[in-house]
């Protein structure tokens, strides 16, 4: 639906005269008049208020009773009164009688000093107690999850958490056990509360009855201070605000910022702070000597690395979580100082194309872009190739709240099953690396012209549900939103860039034909990269085929595939790699293992993975997001900035600073002094980035659409989009696609982080039913999933659990990418053909001592309720 017109009115609260907006509740309309009504149960975030608490009540002139300010909206000419008698008596009772049964232990709570039912019984209770009577009693604190702690003597029944996980999360864990006294929160079926969002319910509740496990203890409200930044961790960006004491991280909070996150924050981003002080981090240069990295100074470990590039043919990669100063810098080095066009940012997404410059800009274009807030108020949304609870959480939150509240109307069309499929009014499923046949055969079902069945069949779907979500879409109204992840242009399992830019302006026909190209408010394309700051990095020209700004390059270079096959061909010698390990994040890890084996690599790491520590020449030690400067765009267009909250530790440097000192050994010109100043350097080089400055930026970022400069953006490539007819890939007996996924929960943050190590995924294979049967396997059967002679990669195989899930697309198995044993990595890319059977033997699954399937804490164990299968 579309957003509410705004209509003004005005009501008098305690004799004051305040202006708000036709609906909104008293509880919040109030505050701009100065007003606070206490309020425990009441959290706009959640949705409709529930008025269970009572402690908001007020008196309206004209209503005899009093009314709970929470739930009542405001009126043109309302009379509203808070401190009456007849209020201050009714609040008092209702103090009283949240303390009947509460614990009197502010002094060892966790939550003393910062806990809304102290402030309100100071200011608006009794300040005494009639009652004698002995209280409630329950065991505490338990466990409610690893994460959370839960002390129920101290619950006041506020439902907060329960309407988390029913109304907002939408994992229907928590719910209200027993009546009346007795009534506890607790897991249905007393298992523990693990799901991605499961750390907010901390935030939410208003008493000490929620606590982190991580932070209980560690710290007391005037011990600490708190410091306002941004998580990269993740294309999200949510805004974060770290709890700092000591010069160490005790805790992540959520930052307000309706425009990004809307106030949540995923567990990842919520618990992997303790990551950050592990003795496992790296804090001082590393070089390697007789085989084994070991400790060196820096004028050393510059020294090496300044040699390494100087040798002819270097590459550059650089992770998602690359700072826009870093990515710009690095280009800077391998492409304008080393003269080099090799440089790559894609590969975390996939098979690692780079489309190109004019094509990007059409994608990218300011009129074409969506919001975030547009996907909660759109007419209809689609998904295309992604899956927001593992490539972007906090939107899948926003999707569920847009279909919830305002009636969007939700379409999927992803090759694996997605977590919000039992809400989607159209879910379609394709062949895993056939998103360029997909795309062609929607624009056709859109455009109500071409052969729709012969493209869809090549896609691997169904063609009468493709014709089923073209006309949804042309019939949805004009706000469509169309989220589109990077596995849609990657090219299939052979990379190739015809095929993703074939992709590519399918999608922009589709677009076309459902006028998301228009400057239209409330509609447009939003693209979920595969890295924290993928779109920064796009426009600061970190890929091959594309410059600063969008800019062609004056040489076309080499993408993250075909750099892996040139270094391990020897043409590339040395390989630079920025907050990225090839082993761990790309497809054919036989195939980067050759690469890193005959190159020399210089490394920028916080932890030695794989490939940094069995192939890395030099190592210098990379930032974590608390220390870290700079900033980062969102991928709807938001510059936001990076502030440091701590120090570094031990011998660690800014990596901007590192990257500018190579740039002078290595015979560039570096003059920033500052991370400020080269933020000022790439806005020089980016038109549409023309004086940008962290001021500009502030606490709550930019988006560059809405500044003047956005004029300048440069025109990308045009319609009409005349796209070439893809065919199917050849079926093979007995073979399977293959389709590869990272989980939230695959990251070196979660391994090197106490609290989340237990989410550590382990390897399993996800098929439909059918498939399962015909080579005798069952849910929970240990299996072995092989590529042989033929494949994309070298013979190989991973040994996984079977996981049987009805709504997964016929002929294709998914296995996950990015886990530290029996990675999908290791089979090659998605839409490659392998094979599965059941293990002769017992074989050993990749997880260490005490995971779970922490799958089953995201998309597939929502999933599961409505495919009917375990989880």
């Amino acid at each position: 639906m579309p957003r509410p017109e705004i209509e003004e009115i005005t009501f008098t609260v305690d004799g004051r005269e305040v202006v708000a907006a036709a609906g909104t509740m008293l509880a919040d309309a109030a505050k701009l008049g100065d007003v606070d009504i206490p309020v425990f149960c009441y959290e706009p975030k959640l949705g409709a208020p529930v008025g269970a608490c009572r402690m908001c009540l007020v008196e309206v002139e004209g209503i005899p009773k009093l009314q709970t300010a929470c739930s009542t909206p405001v009126r043109d000419g309302m009379v509203v009164h808070t401190e009456t008698d007849r209020v201050k008596a009714a609040q008092e009772s209702v103090v009283e009688f949240l303390l009947l049964n509460h614990p009197l232990d502010c002094p060892v709570c966790d939550k003393g000093g910062e806990c809304p039912l102290q402030d309100i019984s100071y200011g608006w209770g009794r300040g005494e107690s009639r009652m004698v009577e002995p209280k409630r009693h329950f065991e505490k604190p338990v466990g409610l999850s690893p994460l959370i702690a839960i002390d129920r003597e101290r619950c006041i029944l506020c439902y907060r958490c329960v309407r988390f996980s029913q109304e907002v999360s939408e994992d229907y864990q928590l719910i209200l056990h027993e009546r009346g006294a007795d009534t506890f929160v607790g897991t249905f079926d007393g298992h523990p509360y693990v799901a991605p969002f499961s750390g907010n319910i901390i935030e939410l509740c208003p008493v000490g009855a929620l606590t982190s496990q991580a932070y209980r203890f560690r710290a007391r409200p005037w011990d600490i201070e708190q410091s306002g930044s941004v998580c990269t961790l993740c294309p999200g960006q949510c805004n974060v605000s770290y709890t700092v004491r000591d010069d160490r991280v005790q805790r992540v909070l959520a930052r307000d910022n309706d425009a990004v996150d809307d106030g949540w924050l995923c567990d990842r981003g919520r618990f992997s702070y303790q990551s950050t002080t592990v003795d496992e981090r790296i804090t001082q240069p590393l070089l390697r000597d007789g085989g084994e990295l070991r400790p060196v100074g820096w004028d050393r470990a510059l020294t090496e690395a300044a040699r390494l590039l100087k040798r002819e043919g270097v590459a550059a990669l650089a992770g998602g979580g690359t700072s826009n100063e870093e990515g710009f810098l690095l280009r800077k080095l391998v492409v304008e100082t080393l003269g080099s066009p090799d440089i790559d940012s894609t590969g975390t997404g996939g098979a690692g194309t780079s489309l190109p410059a004019p094509l990007l800009a059409a994608l990218d274009a300011p009129a074409a872009q969506a919001t975030v807030p547009d996907v909660e108020w759109a007419h209809a949304v689609l998904l295309l190739d992604v899956e927001p609870v593992d490539e972007m959480p906090i939107l899948d939150l926003r999707i569920r709240k847009g279909v919830r509240r305002h009636g969007a109307r939700l379409a999927i069309a992803t090759s694996r099953p997605s977590s919000l499929d039992p809400i989607a009014e159209q879910s379609v499923r394709f062949a895993p690396g056939a998103g360029e046949a997909f795309a062609c055969a929607l624009d056709a079902a859109v455009g109500g012209v071409g052969d729709v069945a012969g493209l869809a069949q090549a896609a691997g779907a169904d063609p009468a549900r493709v014709e089923a979500l073209g006309r949804m879409l042309r019939e949805a109204g004009e706000d469509v939103v169309v989220v589109w992840g990077p596995r849609l242009t990657d090219g299939g399992p052979t990379a190739d860039p015809a095929a993703g830019a074939n992709a590519a302006r399918a999608l922009l026909k589709l677009s076309g034909r459902l006028g998301l190209l228009e400057d239209r408010e409330g509609a447009g394309l939003l693209h979920v990269p595969g890295g924290g700051n993928g779109r920064g990095l796009r426009e600061m020209g970190v890929l091959p085929a594309s410059g600063p700004g969008y800019a062609e390059p004056d040489e076309i270079g080499r993408g993250a595939a075909q750099i892996a096959r040139a270094a391990a061909a020897g043409e590339i010698t040395t390989l630079h790699l920025l907050h990225v390990d090839p082993l761990e994040q790309f497809p054919d890890t036989a195939l980067w293992g050759r690469a890193l084996e005959h190159a020399g690599v210089i490394a920028h790491a916080s932890f030695l993975t794989p490939g940094v520590a069995e192939h890395a020449t030099v190592v210098f030690p990379a930032e974590a997001s608390p220390e870290r400067e700079g900033t980062v765009t969102h991928p709807d267009g938001r510059v936001q900035r990076l502030r440091p909250a701590v120090g570094r530790p031990g011998e660690v440097r800014p990596t901007w600073q590192v990257l500018s000192q190579l740039i002078a050994m290595a015979g560039g010109r570096a003059s920033a002094l500052t991370s400020m100043m080269v933020t000022s350097e790439y806005a020089e080089r980016v038109p549409f980035l023309a004086g940008l400055t962290h001021d500009e930026i502030g606490g709550f970022g930019v988006r560059w659409q809405e500044r003047e400069a956005a004029a300048a953006f440069p025109d990308g490539e045009s319609g009409p989009f005349s796209l070439e007819a893809p065919t199917g890939t050849a079926e093979v007996d007995g073979a399977l696609r293959l389709g590869r996924y990272r989980s939230i929960w695959a990251a070196p943050e979660v391994a090197n982080a106490p609290a989340l190590r237990f989410l550590q995924p382990r390897q399993r294979a996800e098929l439909h039913p059918s498939d399962a049967e015909e080579r005798g396997i069952r849910h929970g059967d240990q299996v072995v999933v092989s590529v042989g002679p033929g494949g994309a990669v070298a013979p190989s195989e991973v040994a996984a659990v079977a996981h049987l899930r009805s709504t997964a697309n016929r002929g294709s198995v998914f296995l996950e990418g990015g886990i530290a044993q029996d990675s999908a990595d290791a089979l090659g890319a998605s839409g490659d053909l392998v094979r599965i059977a059941r293990a002769p033997v017992p074989v050993a699954v990749g997880a260490t001592d005490g995971a779970t399937d922490a799958g089953a804490t995201t998309s597939a164990g929502i999933d599961a309720q409505a495919d009917g299968t375990e989880s």
